[in-house]
């Protein structure tokens, strides 16, 4: 009978060494995961750290971090075999993905070079790495022979989009598309995101008649929309505009408390995000409005929509 062989999972922070033949998995997107292998022992074991540094983070220290995670590693191989050049090294991870496999824009390489530049300090060879990219990846460490299998994880449509959107807004300004009634609160909102070099106002409409016609002649990233309007009201309009060209709209209005009916309506016709014009206080300034208005308009630029 063939000797079933026994699994452990490492989750982020976990340092995972095995004398019995384990095979050892993690799932990792950003992060990284060093496995070293006692090539004359025939054990080993993994890190999956988050953040290359304790310098970098905050908080005591832990196995989050490479400098502390790969110190505890070599530690707890050495105390089977202190002749630390019988440890080879294969690095994983490190990819520039979106979603909660993230840990932010660019840890992914840090996470790469601190593995690589700390390895050769302690003189450990690395024979083999499957490290960046733009995907996620579970790898399964076989703690007897050192064999690492390496399943890559594909991103989904919307991670996809998403990607494609932040790295579009990396290289341009969010245009924006500014609807109400009010000149002055149009003016008011303008001037207020024009204070971000990221946003653009690329238009405005008083209603939604003049707003279908600018949505597509200047194709918006982001609109903001008001809900008592001549000639047709902002949700009935955002329900129509929903069902043919889906954009991602702020709903900003008097009428729409949280709570109240016309928030909820709001939403269910596919508002991104609704703010009460009271809450914004147009009227003292464009300082407040910009505070509050121009975090929203970049998170609902990010926003995946479908018809």
């Amino acid at each position: 009978m063939t000797e079933k062989i026994k699994r452990v999972f490492a989750l982020p922070g976990d340092v995972i060494t095995s004398k019995q033949g384990e095979v050892i998995g993690t799932l990792l997107g950003s992060c990284v995961a060093i496995c070293l292998y006692n090539k004359k022992g025939k054990w080993g074991g993994l890190n999956h750290y988050m953040i290359p540094r304790i310098s970098m983070g905050s908080g005591l220290q832990n196995s989050k971090y490479g400098d502390y995670s790969l110190d505890k590693l070599i530690k707890d191989l050495l105390r089977w075999d202190d002749r630390i050049h019988n440890l080879e090294a294969k690095i994983f991870g490190g990819g520039d993905v979106v979603g909660h496999l993230s840990g932010g824009k660019g840890i992914g390489k840090k996470n790469i070079d601190f593995a690589v530049e700390r390895l050769k300090e302690m003189g450990i060879g690395i024979i083999e790495r499957d490290v960046g990219g733009d995907y996620g990846r579970k790898i399964y460490f076989d703690s007897s022979t050192g064999k690492v299998e390496v399943q890559q994880i594909a991103k989904s449509q919307q991670s996809q989009e998403l990607a494609e959107k932040k790295q579009a807004f990396d290289q341009r300004a969010i245009r924006v598309l500014v609807v109400d009634d009010s000149p002055l609160i149009r003016s008011i909102i303008t001037k207020s995101l024009s204070r971000d070099p990221k946003i653009k106002v690329v238009g405005e409409a008083e209603d939604p008649y003049e707003a279908r016609e600018k949505v597509i002649e200047l194709d918006p990233d982001v609109m903001t929309l008001d809900i008592i309007m001549p000639r047709m009201d902002g949700i009935t309009f955002l329900e129509k505009i929903m069902q043919y060209k889906p954009i991602p709209t702020i709903i900003v209005s008097s009428v729409a408390q949280k709570g109240k009916v016309q928030w909820e309506k709001a939403k269910q016709a596919g508002a991104v995000e609704v703010i009460d014009k009271a809450i914004l206080n147009l009227y003292a300034g464009v300082d407040g409005v910009s505070d509050k208005l121009i975090p929203v308009v970049k998170k609902a630029s990010l926003a995946i929509l479908n018809k």
